[in-house]
């Protein structure tokens, strides 16, 4: 019960820290602080909310403990490297409210715009959102252990389990849907899960507003509510159905999408055209032993607590009234198999599958202290050398210096080193998505200013995708560019139906560089700059400058914007 107030201690004094701007990488190093000086930070932030934890029983006081180490790892991760790639669309939803966007549910733009409104120079804000939410993650996770029959020993290894799993580490600070959704996917089955122990109704309709909620954050949870069902089918609970309060927290979560659906009827469907192309372009190559594989690799060490949670939960007497989690993971597992789902979309089903691995093995050590220490060991030291590939807690040079050193140790850690075009790298391909994007917006900015004050009022600035188009916004507020102009995913449904300027700033990768298509008619055409970051994922980008397209320009313009918004 204390654990918001703690949130809130550290939240706030961490906003204080970010309530700046950060223009450039050179401005962030500048106003940034040395690892063991926010470590001493955080640590000093740990020590003021201590003392709200008197009078909390043991097993509570263990799980806020992990609470507030999550909570540190993630404030010291929180400016390094820059905004990804992702976020800074998501960042920039909170500029366009909606109750729908083409890539995601209305939910995250709201806490974007929050803290727009709140915080507008403090770019990394919306992380702290996502911190908070990795921090209930981990309570829920204890708090589904003592559910479950687990004590201290249990809590600490499955509370470490989603602290260290290089699935949770990568996406549990990045301000995405990926950590909310987790967030709401746990929080269901505890509620389920208290429902079953006490038959109090309002744990049902608890229900219906997490996964109404859910749904408001990403369709993915509308599976697993699926897979939730078809297991509580098979082991005889097809009579909770019946109940008159189940139909009531169906309600509920229909009452809150209901504002989502009628947006996604009004735009075609884009949620289903999106998943279409998606399945189309990028899961129709993950085959579903690749899928399995990646299910093994996704938690590191911790693999081997989820899949004795998984057999304990399927296998032992012990477990028979909760034996319907173990098939809820099943039956997702088939789900999302079948749909050839990236390797994340399940992450939200681990923390139940880590409770009850801890829970065995809490057991089967009951007396013998060198096996619960051995477990503890075996969890925490490959996980913690695995931690500066994923969560950013060093600086760029010193990740580079780690990851090197790492991949000359252990050579077969060097496929987290190729990127998407199968060439090896630096660093991960997760951090190159976070680097040039300051430099993108500084260059355009030039760019733009260097043109003659007359030149500038006849000037728009368009982007090839949804990662150019989303740092200009971002970084652009703060440069005082004008609006940027794309028709890549949600920037279509507010870009002008047509445009009419005689100077045009266009960015575009190198992959789809401006064909014959922009240069035709045009009086001008030059390249005036480019991403050069060899770190970064989209080094190569270039900055061009056409100057009085032509007709021909603005009709092929406003076609594809008609075909952007139709899809």
């Amino acid at each position: 019960m204390h654990l918001f107030e703690i949130i809130n201690v550290l939240v706030v004094s961490g906003i204080k820290r970010l309530k700046r701007p950060f223009r450039t990488n050179e401005d962030r190093r500048a106003m940034g602080w040395p690892f063991v000086g926010r470590a001493c930070w955080a640590g000093k932030l740990f020590w003021k909310a201590s003392a709200l934890l008197n009078g909390v029983d043991g097993e509570t006081r263990l799980i806020l403990f992990f609470v507030l180490v999550k909570i540190g790892l993630n404030l010291l991760a929180l400016i390094h490297f820059g905004l990804q790639r992702d976020e800074l669309l998501y960042i920039t939803l909170g500029d366009h409210p909606a109750w729908g966007y083409k890539e995601a549910g209305p939910l995250i733009a709201f806490f974007s715009r929050l803290t727009n409104l709140l915080f507008p120079d403090a770019l990394f804000a919306p992380r702290l959102f996502s911190t908070a939410f990795s921090a209930l993650l981990v309570f829920y996770t204890g708090r589904i252990t003592l559910e479950l029959g687990g004590s201290k020993f249990a809590l600490t290894l499955a509370c470490l389990a989603v602290l260290l799993s290089p699935g949770f580490e990568a996406s549990g600070y990045l301000f995405e849907p990926v950590v909310f959704d987790q967030f709401w996917w746990t929080i269901s089955i505890y509620v389920l899960i208290r429902y079953l122990k006490t038959s109090r109704t309002g744990y049902l309709y608890q229900l219906g507003f997490v996964l109404g909620i859910g749904l408001l954050t990403k369709a993915s949870i509308g599976f697993f509510a699926v897979a939730i069902l078809a297991a509580l089918i098979v082991p005889g609970k097809a009579y909770l159905f019946y109940k008159k309060h189940f139909l009531y927290a169906i309600v509920i979560m229909l009452v809150i999408i209901f504002p989502n659906v009628v947006w996604q009827i009004s735009h075609r469907l884009p949620l289903f055209t999106q998943m279409k192309d998606l399945r189309s372009q990028q899961l129709v190559r993950i085959t579903p032993v690749y899928f399995a594989l990646q299910q093994l690799l996704i938690h590191g060490a911790a693999v081997i607590i989820w899949l004795l949670g998984l057999y304990f939960l399927a296998i032992s007497p012990f477990m028979l009234r909760f034996r319907f989690l173990a098939l809820t993971y099943l039956f997702s597992f088939l789900i999302f198999m079948s749909l050839h789902g990236k390797d994340y979309y399940m992450l939200g089903a681990y923390p139940m599958l880590f409770a009850a691995g801890g829970v065995f093995i809490e057991r089967k050590f009951k007396n013998f202290l060198p096996g619960r220490i051995g477990a503890i060991l075996l969890l925490l030291i490959p996980n913690l050398v695995l931690l500066p590939l994923f969560l950013p807690v060093f600086s760029l040079d010193a990740t580079k210096a780690i990851f090197q050193d790492l991949t000359a140790e252990f050579p077969c850690l060097a496929f987290e080193g190729r990127w998407d075009d199968n060439q090896l790298h630096p660093v991960p391909q997760n951090y190159g998505t976070m680097i040039g994007w300051d430099e993108l917006a500084a260059k355009v900015y030039y760019a733009y200013a260097a043109l003659p004050q007359a030149r500038r009022k006849r000037t728009v600035i368009m982007a090839d995708n949804y990662g150019e188009a989303s740092s200009l916004h971002v970084y652009g507020k703060q440069l005082h560019l004008p609006e940027v102009i794309s028709l890549s995913s949600s920037f279509s449904l507010w870009a002008p139906g047509r445009i009419n300027a005689d100077y045009i700033i266009l960015v575009t990768n190198r992959h789809h560089e401006p064909g014959s298509g922009h240069k035709s008619g045009a009086e001008g055409y030059s390249k005036i700059g480019e991403i050069k970051n060899p770190l970064a994922v989209e080094q190569g980008t270039g900055i061009y400058l056409l100057t009085k397209p032509g007709r021909g320009f603005y009709s092929r313009y406003s076609q594809a914007c008609s075909s952007a918004r139709s899809r």
